[in-house]
């Protein structure tokens, strides 16, 4: 009797949770657009620009046909030039990643026509944080549509069946194409080309997601990617998992040098100090790794000794870890001596450990300096000069920048798998461009970001299965900061001048 009533009290809570769900999509979907109007000055140019934002319905989808009620609302904030003709511009839709970051960093960083200024070595400012003009914004090369995905910013689903289905790989995927191609259809914007641009596991969601709008009758102009993380497997410290460790060892070199922890001619240069560790990888590192206790007690000790050189750490410690420094324990251990944790996302940051210097990596210095500054710029910008939530008098609706509820929840497997698997969507990348003769592919990379590491997403290109011909329209080009590069000047500077370059098909 106990248990019939408690199933029937879970299925009323679960049935009741759902309506409470839906009614806060069907009446975001209500809401109208907030609306307004810019300017942004490019030298003597003045590109004069409309920004809609608000929600857009997203359905379920059965062999391609759109029926019932909606799954979810996403927010959607878009840039579009005025005048004549301005109808026919490329639009670049751009997302963050986590999963569970909301775009404001890609919105307010680099891409859009504002931007929160931050401090060049990736320490934190001090407050108020505003934002400004970005005469670096890649609203010159195309109109900007940036995308948060559910349960991010404002964005939210309309029951627990959808938001399961929102918090996976593909569910995620489906509904961010879906969110797409229904922009596209009501801005009557399908004359224009298209263009993704996806940062860390928004990297992930891209080549994904450039597949399947191919299968949906969308074939993209080009796709940007910021910090990759294609291949799960390729950042993932876990067991019998050796392939992150000789990854990220030359970012482990990179920073080494940068805190002063090297000697020698390891010492000189980031330069110096990563291709030695690369050279290191190739001729001994993978091999020892792969041997394991087959190892003598010499050689342990020589590829300990010699793996201690090039990051930062004695030889003892490196034995200690058997051989493999995963990022968490680098974080915690190079700097030690002095006291502080490494910058996770940006590794030229450390911040304070507590007096008994525990090994608990307890917070990220370098994203600690970011959110905050980020989320306070754009909620005064989103509520004073878009104006968003005054006309339907949802002001009070909370924003989430970063949901740790959703990466908690992310399912990583992909379709019909199940249990414990690397999510892999570079697999996507290399058919869609050999299914899309025209399609281009920008890589941007910081050498100073211990979460998608330069050399992993080195490796990651070079697994592609596309030929010579194919690979030519890859481009990848690295900066001197760490995972949002755009926080440091003189990256900002370059990546513009990148991008402007790769759209120009004579410069590939």
């Amino acid at each position: 009797m106990s248990e019939n009533n408690t199933t029937v009290t879970t299925a009323a809570e679960k049935e009741e949770a759902n309506k409470r769900q839906r009614a806060a999509v069907d009446q975001a979907l209500r809401e109208p657009l907030s609306q307004s109007r810019g300017s942004l000055r490019l030298g003597d140019r003045q590109l004069d620009y409309r920004v809609d934002a608000g929600f857009m319905p997203v359905r379920s989808e059965v062999v391609g046909e759109t029926h019932g009620e909606p799954d979810a609302a996403i927010f959607m904030t878009a840039y579009q030039l005025e005048g004549e003709g301005a109808g026919q511009r490329p639009i670049c839709f751009a997302f963050n990643g986590g999963p569970g970051a909301a775009s404001i960093f890609l919105h307010l960083g680099a891409l859009g026509p504002k931007r929160v200024r931050v401090q060049d070595d990736g320490s934190m400012p001090a407050p108020p944080y505003r934002v400004e003009d970005n005469p670096l914004s890649w609203f010159e090369h195309f109109d900007l549509v940036f995308i948060d995905p559910p349960h991010t910013g404002f964005s939210l689903t309309a029951s627990e069946e959808a938001r399961k289905r929102a918090f996976s790989v593909d569910g995620d995927v489906a509904m961010l194409c879906s969110a797409v191609r229904a922009w596209l259809g009501r801005h009557r914007r399908w004359g224009s080309p298209v263009y993704l641009c996806g940062e860390s596991y928004g990297t992930t969601r891209a080549c994904a997601m450039a597949e399947l709008l191919c299968d949906q009758g969308v074939a993209l102009a080009g796709v940007i990617l910021v910090s990759c993380a294609m291949d799960i497997q390729a950042l993932e410290f876990s067991p019998r998992n050796d392939l992150p460790y000789a990854l990220f060892l030359p970012a482990f070199a990179g920073t080494a040098q940068y805190h002063g922890c090297l000697k020698g001619a390891l010492a000189e240069s980031p330069e110096a100090a990563r291709q030695a560790a690369l050279d290191f990888v190739h001729s001994d590192y993978l091999s020892a790794l792969h041997r394991g206790g087959a190892l003598s007690d010499k050689e342990r000790a020589r590829i300990a000794r010699r793996v201690g050189e090039l990051i930062g750490l004695p030889a003892a410690v490196v034995e200690h870890m058997n051989l493999r420094v995963s990022d968490m324990r680098y974080f915690q251990e190079l700097l030690r001596e002095r006291g502080q944790v490494l910058g996770r996302l940006d590794a030229r940051v450390a911040g304070p450990m507590g007096p008994d210097r525990k090994r608990e990596w307890e917070f990220d210095p370098s994203i600690d300096a970011l959110v905050a500054p980020y989320t306070m710029a754009a909620l005064d910008y989103f509520r004073g000069t878009l104006g968003i939530g005054e006309a339907s008098g949802a002001i009070e609706r909370v924003y989430m920048p970063m949901s740790e509820q959703a990466h908690k929840a992310w399912n990583w497997n992909r379709r019909e798998a199940q249990g414990n698997s690397f999510a892999c969507t570079s697999v996507d990348l290399a058919r869609v461009m050999r299914r899309l003769p025209h399609m281009a592919v920008f890589v941007a990379s910081g050498y100073y970001d211990l979460g998608t590491p330069y050399s992993a997403t080195d490796w990651t290109l070079d697994q592609l299965e596309i030929g010579t011909e194919v690979r030519r329209r890859i481009t990848h080009r690295y900066y001197g900061a760490g995972h949002m590069m755009y926080t440091r000047e003189a990256d900002i500077l370059q990546l513009k001048s990148d991008l402007a370059a790769w759209l120009n098909p004579a410069s590939r």
